[in-house]
């Protein structure tokens, strides 16, 4: 595996950390309670720091001379390789739980597999992350199930939000020629072994919270190899706004 193969790998986990912490930052102060409001800005906040531990360390394995405020906020919407699912928007309360939920439920499982890592940093990274993931997790399966057993209302609206989000959840469990590399130096996660638990574990969820589970065959993907959604650049420009305006401010 070269440098370069690792760098993409922990781009393709990163970002993922990245965008989803924009999305929910933009929802800071807009929470329907109080208490999820601060809840959800929590999340946020250990994503971001999540992100920061994997940025330093890819500007530790650069050749170039950059720093983690260079990695995060100065690339191109092609060089950016988390899935379409953590950049899809905040239509409402349920598609935000949702889309939250079905990205803790892989985030938890990639983690207890990257605590094996050969890699020290990444495995570093990961013992210390998953404490938290496991919380996300917690707060966002039990808001589906809240939410999908409530009132005809939000039935509804959770069973519209996981009927729009469900093509983008196979996605996390492809691999590109960088995965494999780290894959086969047991530096990464083989996330295709995770995959049958994970559909498992979300039906069953979806399942008491009286949901379906979508029928599809096509599911959407191209994050992972830098092609995004409509929504990236919207993302990206209020992300990168300052650094580009006032360029070499720090985190």
């Amino acid at each position: 595996m070269t440098n370069q193969n690792l760098i993409k790998y922990i781009y393709g986990i990163a970002d993922n950390a990245l965008i989803l912490g924009q999305r929910l930052s933009e929802l800071c102060g807009h929470g329907p309670t109080l208490e999820t409001d601060i809840a959800m800005t929590n999340i946020a906040l250990d994503l971001l720091g999540q992100t920061r531990s994997y940025y330093q360390y890819i500007a530790e394995l650069s050749k170039e001379d950059i720093t983690e405020d260079d990695v995060a906020f100065l690339r191109k919407e092609r060089e950016y390789l988390n899935v379409l699912l953590v950049e899809q928007p905040n239509t409402d309360f349920a598609h935000v739980i949702t889309r939250q939920y079905f990205f803790d439920e892989f985030h938890f499982r990639l983690l207890e597999q990257l605590q094996e890592s050969q890699n020290v940093n990444l495995q570093a990274i990961a013992k210390k992350s998953i404490k938290e993931v496991a919380y996300h997790r917690q707060f966002s399966s039990d808001w589906v199930k809240r939410l999908g057993d409530g009132t005809e209302v939000s039935h509804e609206k959770m069973q519209l939000a996981v009927s729009n989000l469900w093509p983008y959840t196979n996605e996390l469990f492809m691999t590109t020629k960088d995965d494999v590399a780290a894959i086969n130096s047991n530096h990464g996660v083989d996330v295709n072994g995770l995959k049958n638990n994970y559909f498992n574990k979300v039906a069953e969820v979806l399942n008491e919270a009286t949901l379906k589970v979508p029928d599809l065959d096509y599911f959407q993907k191209g994050g992972k190899k830098g092609i995004h959604t409509e929504h990236m650049g919207f993302i990206l420009s209020d992300l990168q706004y300052m650094q580009r305006t006032y360029p070499n401010m720090k985190w």
